[in-house]
């Protein structure tokens, strides 16, 4: 019996091109438990499903080239979500295909052959928030403006609203800054979105592993060692990715952040949790405020907190008010670096 994996499969330097789509994939694989049947002995690959919101058939021998036989030169990232008993793969792919934003990683296509299922999703070049702010063994962090972590927080804010605004609400139950992807503009995309929502609507078991010392997960849902995941707790989670973007810390080795900014107050000296590689390049008004709005986010009591349409609201306020703090005059006319030219900073 297997689990759920879920492994990320990076193409070869340049990306590789299957049937006009860039095939640089994240690829779920979805082992059912092996039935007694002759049919999936046999490694029947099961009827074919109709394509399903732009999700494409892929065949194996097609997913086999473009990640180069599955080759762990290509592996970046995986992760178990626990055990899948009578999957409804049709469904699935409907489900997930339905989770379109462009603040969230796209489901490209799926693959159902020799009694696996596979989810492929679209390839995001440029890593995880979690890498650019924290490093890892092969590539230090990089150096984030205020404005800039202004853009991602908001970007972000955008995806999850957008899956808290459906009906019924998606809820992410597994938001962290390491589920935040960057591409080349840094524009934001949510990733893991709607898997760990739809296994648990399968009474699929595995998620209460994120509990223990997992800073991400809503406090409240630890004390009472439910997992009754929704949007406030999302909203949690939200709140400390902010947490994370604002001191450049990771919260999972420094829980302290979490519960200074907590108990924010205007009187509170914003340098004690300022990420410093900032410098002095921000507003204390505009940083005030996104500390308070954290604070906000991480209340202790669910029910206190804002919802992600207000949170994105906000982040957007106070990114127009940082612009226009901190726009350059030059003789009468004003100057704002936008768009992708706003990340291009020396590393």
């Amino acid at each position: 019996m297997s689990g759920l994996l879920a492994a990320a499969l990076g193409g070869a330097a340049g990306g590789l091109t299957l049937v006009g789509i860039v095939i640089a994939v994240t690829v779920i694989c979805l082992r059912r438990r092996r039935r007694t049947s002759e049919s999936s002995e046999s490694g029947s690959s099961g009827p074919a499903l109709p394509e399903s919101q732009g999700a494409r058939c892929l065949s194996l021998v097609e997913l086999n080239l473009a990640t180069r036989n599955f080759s762990n030169a290509n592996l970046i990232g995986h992760g178990m979500f626990g055990e899948i008993v009578s999957v409804s793969f049709s469904s699935q792919v409907n489900y997930l295909s339905s989770l379109q934003h462009r603040n969230l990683v796209k489901l490209l296509g799926y693959c159902q052959e020799n009694s696996m299922q596979m989810l492929v999703y679209e390839y995001i070049p440029n890593g995880s928030v979690s890498t650019h702010l924290h490093g890892n063994s092969h590539a230090p962090g990089v150096r984030l403006e205020f404005k800039h972590r202004l853009s991602i927080a908001h970007g972000t804010a955008k995806g999850l609203s957008h899956l808290h605004s459906l009906t019924p609400p998606a809820i992410h139950m597994n938001f962290k800054t390491s589920n935040v992807l960057v591409d080349e503009d840094f524009i934001p995309k949510v990733a893991d979105t709607g898997i760990p929502g739809l296994l648990d609507r399968l009474g699929v078991t595995g998620l209460s592993s994120r509990t223990p010392n997992d800073p991400f997960v809503d406090p409240r849902m630890k004390e009472s060692m439910n997992l009754n995941f929704s949007v406030q707790s999302d909203v949690y989670s939200f709140g400390v990715f902010l947490v994370e973007l604002i001191s450049g810390r990771r919260a999972v080795s420094d829980q302290s952040i979490i519960q200074w900014v907590q108990n924010f107050q205007e009187s509170s000296d914003i340098s004690a949790i300022a990420d410093n590689r900032m410098a002095s390049g921000f507003t204390s008004e505009s940083m005030r405020e996104l500390l308070r709005l954290t604070s906000w986010c991480v209340n202790p009591m669910s029910e206190q907190r804002p919802s992600m349409s207000l949170v994105e609201a906000e982040i957007h306020r106070i990114r127009e008010q940082e612009i226009s703090l901190t726009t350059v005059m030059t003789g009468h006319t004003p100057t704002v670096t936008l768009g992708s030219q706003l990340f291009r900073t020396p590393r």
